[in-house]
Formats: structure tokens, sequence, C-alpha cells
């Protein structure tokens, strides 16, 4: 089966603790795990101050994950993630895979 690459960012509320921080990006990490994606990397990439206001909020947790996975996990991880209170945004991007063919 033919993975694509992905990179999804969401967005914590700013009062979220490091604790159940660290507990969100296990859970996503073994959900990936659990239904077959490689090659997983997950960066915090800490509090920052949003371009404008959500749901009320200036500021936000931002963490990155990359990977690859199917269509089908892509939709049970963004499902997951708009059922969850404490993520105010999420985006996924699917990723251009560079060939040698591409390189002039």
């Amino acid at each position: 089966m033919f993975l694509n690459s992905y990179e999804t960012i969401y967005i914590l509320k700013p009062d979220v603790t490091d604790s159940t921080n660290l507990s969100f990006v296990n859970y996503y990490k073994s959900l990936l795990k659990e239904k077959g994606a490689q090659n997983i990397v997950i960066q915090h990439r800490g509090r920052r101050h949003l371009s404008y206001n959500i749901m009320h909020y200036y500021d936000g947790i931002y963490v990155q994950m990359n990977y690859q996975a199917n269509g089908y996990l892509l939709k049970l991880l963004e499902k997951s993630m708009r059922l969850n209170d404490n993520i105010i945004r999420y985006l996924t991007v699917k990723q251009k895979i560079m060939n040698s063919i591409d390189i002039y």
C-alpha cells in the first residue's frame, strides 16, 4: 500500500498544562503507529501569538507532526482532533515527494 507524506499542525488552548500537552502528543503518536503510519516525527513549536482571535484566545500552543499514512488514517486523526475540546485549530497538508526526475 502506498503511503503519502503529511504534515499536521494543531493548536492547543493556551491554558493546557504541559502534562496534558504531552498526553495528547503520546495519544496521537500511538494512534498513528497503531493504524500503520510510518516515519512519525513530532515537534513542539511552543506557545505563540495567534494572528487573529480564535474562540477568544490570542495565544496557542503549536504542535507539528510529520508522518506517512493513507487517507483513511488521516480521516481518523482529523475526526479525533475535531472532537477534542482542547484543540482550537488543526491543519493537514499533503507533502510533495521530490523525485530525482523533478530535480534539474
